[in-house]
C-alpha cells in the first residue's frame, strides 16, 4: 500500500455512496429520506457524545489546571467563531456549493439549487469535522496503518447513502474538501509525525464534539448553526491546550 491510500478509499467510498443514495432514492419516499437524516442526525449526536468523553480522560485532565479543559473547548470555540465570522468561512462554503452547481449539476431537474448547496456543505462538514480525518490521516502518513480511515469510509459511505437520498449531487462534491482536508493531514504525518500530545488531540476532539453536536442540531431542526465559521477552533484547541499545560 501507499501513502494516501486510506483518502482514497475515503473518497471513493463517498462517491459511490452518493451514486447509489440517487440511484435509489426516487424510489425512497419524501417520508422515509426524512427519517433517513433524522437518523443520522440521532447517530451524530452519540458521535458527538463519544467526542465529548475526552474531556474526562486522564491524559488531558492531568496535563492541564483543574478546570482548563472546558475553558480550552470554550476558548476555542470564541476564538474560533470570532475568527472564522471574519474570513466568512460558512458564506464561503455556501458560495463554493453554488458555484459548483452551476458548473457541474447536469440539469436543473436532477436537485434544486438549496438541495445542492445544503448537501455539499452538510456532508463536507459531517465528513470533515470528525476526529478520525485528522488523527487517520496523520497516522496514514506516518504509515503506521489505515485501520482509522477505514471506519471512517465505512460511516461516511452509508452516511453518504442517505445524504444523496435526501439532499442530491451536492453530496459527492463533499469528497473534494474531504480529499484535500486529509491528503493535508497526511503531508503533516509524512513530513512531521506525530506533532501533537495525547491532551492536545483529547483538547481537538472534544472541541470537534461540539461542533457535530451543532451539526445534530441543524439535521433534527432544532437550531440552525454557522458550523463553518467555527471550523477554525479545532485548530484552536491543541494550540491553546499546549499554552494551559505550560502553566
Amino acid at each position: 500500500m501507499f501513502v494516501g491510500i486510506g483518502t482514497l478509499i475515503n473518497v471513493l467510498a463517498i462517491l459511490i455512496g452518493t451514486f447509489l443514495g440517487r440511484l435509489f432514492g426516487n424510489r425512497i419516499s419524501l417520508r422515509t429520506r426524512d427519517l433517513l437524516t433524522d437518523v443520522l442526525g440521532a447517530v451524530t449526536l452519540i458521535g458527538a457524545a463519544s467526542a465529548l468523553t475526552s474531556l474526562f480522560k486522564n491524559e488531558l485532565a492531568s496535563a492541564l489546571p483543574d478546570g482548563f479543559p472546558i475553558l480550552i473547548v470554550l476558548g476555542s470555540l470564541i476564538l474560533g467563531g470570532l475568527l472564522g465570522s471574519w474570513l466568512r468561512i460558512q458564506d464561503r462554503l455556501n458560495n463554493l456549493g453554488v458555484t459548483l452547481k452551476e458548473r457541474f449539476a447536469a440539469s436543473e431537474n436532477s436537485a434544486s439549487n438549496e438541495n445542492f448547496v445544503a448537501g455539499f456543505v452538510t456532508a463536507s462538514l459531517i465528513f470533515v469535522i470528525g476526529p478520525l480525518a485528522i488523527l487517520g490521516s496523520i497516522s496514514d502518513g506516518m504509515s503506521t496503518g489505515i485501520d482509522q480511515l477505514l471506519l471512517k469510509s465505512i460511516l461516511d459511505f452509508f452516511a453518504s447513502i442517505a445524504f444523496a437520498a435526501s439532499l442530491g449531487w451536492g453530496v459527492a462534491f463533499s469528497a473534494i474538501p474531504v480529499g484535500i482536508y486529509q491528503a493535508l493531514w497526511t503531508v503533516v504525518g509524512f513530513g512531521l509525525g506525530n506533532i501533537l500530545n495525547d491532551y492536545q488531540v483529547q483538547a481537538m476532539t472534544a472541541t470537534g464534539g461540539v461542533l457535530l453536536l451543532g451539526i445534530a442540531f441543524k439535521l433534527l431542526k432544532i437550531k440552525e448553526i454557522a458550523i463553518g465559521d467555527l471550523l477554525p477552533a479545532l485548530a484552536l484547541a491543541p494550540l491553546l491546550a499546549l499554552l494551559a499545560a505550560s502553566i
